[in-house]
């Protein structure tokens, strides 16, 4: 029953994910893109489901990227990364949206800087990219966490 609940939740969060990310399209990809789907970085506070859920949302999403594979690689690796840390980090509520914003600054930003070459410095493109998941993480992600904090009971894997 744990194992069931476990994959059932992993697969709502990774379709709920994809679809935020695919009905929002122009504000998803890009140097300065906030992809509200982001804000569900969050969930892995509750649940340890969150950290596959998030990153098979993720690469569903990044499968019509119009960044292509390397999109697909790099950044469903940084929403794994950041999903694990939040994950770690879960006993500190204010830090839980902290991962994604470094890690994917850190890896989208260079990515779009040394694959794609656009035409901003890698520092900028960095800094785009953290300030649209800060904007994501913290604005919408960290009130989506003290809300469901009241619900945290349905997250349960018992």
């Amino acid at each position: 029953m744990k194992s069931t609940k476990f994959m059932l939740q992993a697969a709502v969060i990774a379709a709920v994910y994809a679809t935020l990310t695919l009905v929002l399209m122009p504000l998803s990809y890009g140097v300065m893109q906030i992809r509200v789907s982001e804000a569900l970085t969050i969930l892995p506070f509750f649940t340890p489901a969150a950290i596959p859920g998030l990153f098979i949302g993720c690469l569903v999403s990044n499968m019509i990227s119009p960044y292509g594979i390397l999109d697909m690689v790099i950044g469903s690796g940084a929403t794994l990364i950041a999903a694990l840390f939040s994950y770690l980090l879960r006993r500190r509520p204010l830090l839980v949206p902290l991962p994604p914003v470094i890690a994917n600054g850190v890896l989208i930003g260079g990515m779009l800087y040394y694959a794609y070459s656009v035409p901003f410095s890698l520092t900028a493109c960095i800094l785009w990219v953290a300030l649209g998941e800060l904007v994501a993480c913290y604005a919408v992600g960290y009130p989506l966490l003290r809300y469901l904090k009241k619900y945290k009971k349905i997250f349960e894997l018992q």
